[in-house]
């Protein structure tokens, strides 16, 4: 994880919390502000009703405030404590104000005819220099004497306005020290939680082509990072097995391609040292010809792999009946059974029909009816069965040879031939690819192929293609 990458998570997460911090810190100034407000509003709203009745208090009927006895310097440091009174007349006449007031509280108009309608009306103005919040209060409700006068209370905002201030300017010193710790804390949190990562490709890094036998260490008994260095150690290892198999068929394929180049060499080599007969010329030609179907054998059926191996060997789907793709391979072998001497037994449990690639298919039964009867001695017997199951049908090549000497499971590797009791004369020597192919063209059809050694004497070779139509039959999917 680089720098920049740690800077964007540290921004972000600075971000969020900047974004929950004046989210609150918003709720908490309205709030705040609301509940300021209701206090003040109380507070006006107290003095209004007092003063309201103290105006009838007068035996003589003449109106008055009670107010406190200050001298004018305690009365400007007592500014934001006194509440300004001002008694008008419907008309906007003014009748009376406190004795403090140097001149008429604002008067609105028509907040004053709504007042004189009997209706309590809040209003926030502009006074000298102060701000107040004033309270227009009628009085008609006091008596009839005062059925056209309106009391107007003013209490000044100054205390209140700089307590929001100091509030607000505590909150977003708040916000910006809180974003700057989320910021760093991110940061530090970020680099702590990513350097077993940087370990981890350190030591992935190391692992070249020669040290695939290598896995990571770092780490791997850490409960948050113990999958992470589980799947790459799993990875590490497909990845080892699958060069250890290429190097082995890279090997094996320059040993099987060198053999017949070696005895074409060395054919042409001595029919040419020194003039010969057009016999010995035609022999020479047809032994090098033999090495040169070997050698184009080899080359097809290496082509074949490569392509199942890059994911190219994808089947044509189409309906096919196994039964006759299986009678067609063996007219074609009849001059090879022929020759051993040997039987070809067909069982066929029904049609049995099922879906595939019919070039593929025909490759896996020739190359398995193809391998048994030259594994199977003169005279012999090679059966072959088509019988279906409950979802798929399945097709097995059984020999009377000698059977596999180890682990039938290995015979599916490529250039496997490590079984000398079925290793064949040098005349009928094969790839040793045929039983690769028939591995991959099932798989390629979703099947599964298996091999085994019988009782007493013989192998048989068995594929099961599955007995489903593709989603999109031939459209080779």
């Amino acid at each position: 994880m680089n720098r920049s990458f740690r800077f964007q998570l540290a921004l972000r997460a600075a971000g969020a919390m900047a974004l929950a911090l004046v989210g609150v810190s918003a709720i908490t100034l309205v709030a705040l502000r609301a509940s300021l407000d209701r206090e003040l509003d109380a507070s006006i709203l107290n003095v209004a009703s007092i003063q309201a009745a103290s105006l009838t208090d007068a035996p003589d009927g003449e109106m008055h405030f009670h107010e406190w006895d200050l001298t004018p310097d305690e009365a400007a440091s007592l500014r934001d404590l006194i509440r300004y009174a001002q008694v008008w007349q419907a008309d906007g006449v003014s009748l009376l104000r406190s004795q403090y007031m140097t001149s008429d509280l604002p008067l609105d108009r028509e907040h004053l005819s709504r007042a004189g309608a009997g209706e309590l009306v809040w209003v926030e103005l502009d006074w000298e220099d102060l701000a107040i919040r004033s309270l227009y209060y009628p009085l008609e409700r006091m008596g009839e004497a005062h059925q056209r006068h309106v009391l107007q209370i003013a209490a000044p905002m100054q205390a209140r306005n700089e307590l929001l201030s100091r509030v607000t300017a505590f909150l977003a010193l708040l916000v910006v020290l809180l974003s700057a710790g989320a910021f760093a804390g991110a940061w530090w949190l970020a680099e702590r939680a990513v350097r077993p990562v940087h370990e981890v490709i350190g030591q992935a890094e190391e692992i070249g082509a020669g040290s695939l036998d290598r896995r990571i260490q770092a780490y791997a008994d850490t409960q948050e990072y113990r999958r992470l260095v589980e799947v790459l150690n799993t990875m590490l290892s497909r990845i080892h097995r699958a060069f250890e198999a290429q190097h082995r068929f890279t090997a094996d394929a320059s040993h099987e391609l060198r053999s017949p180049l070696t005895a074409m060499r060395g054919e042409l080599e001595i029919a040419l040292r020194r003039e010969r007969d057009a016999s010995e010329y035609r022999r020479a030609l047809e032994s090098t010809l033999e090495e040169v179907i070997r050698l184009s054998s080899i080359a097809e059926d290496l082509l074949t792999l490569a392509r199942s191996d890059s994911g190219a060997m994808q089947p044509k789907w189409e309906e096919i009946d196994l039964a006759e793709i299986v009678q067609r391979v063996g007219k074609r072998l009849r001059p090879l059974f022929a020759e051993k001497g040997s039987v070809l037994e067909l069982q066929v449990d029904g049609i049995e029909r099922t879906w595939g690639d019919p070039v593929l298919v025909g490759q896996v039964a020739w190359n398995l009816i193809d391998n048994a009867v030259k594994f199977t001695p003169p005279g012999g017997h090679v059966h072959v069965s088509v019988r279906r199951s409950a979802g798929d049908v399945t097709l097995t090549v059984t020999d009377d040879g000698p059977g596999f000497q180890s682990d039938p499971r290995h015979v599916f590797e490529r250039f496997y031939r490590a079984d000398r009791a079925r290793t064949r004369h040098d005349s009928v020597a094969g790839t040793g690819l045929g039983l690769s192919i028939v591995k991959a063209a099932a798989e390629a059809h979703g099947g599964e192929v298996w091999a085994e050694n019988l009782p007493g004497r013989g192998a048989s070779v068995s594929v099961r293609f599955p007995h489903r139509p593709p989603e999109k039959p031939g459209s080779g999917e």
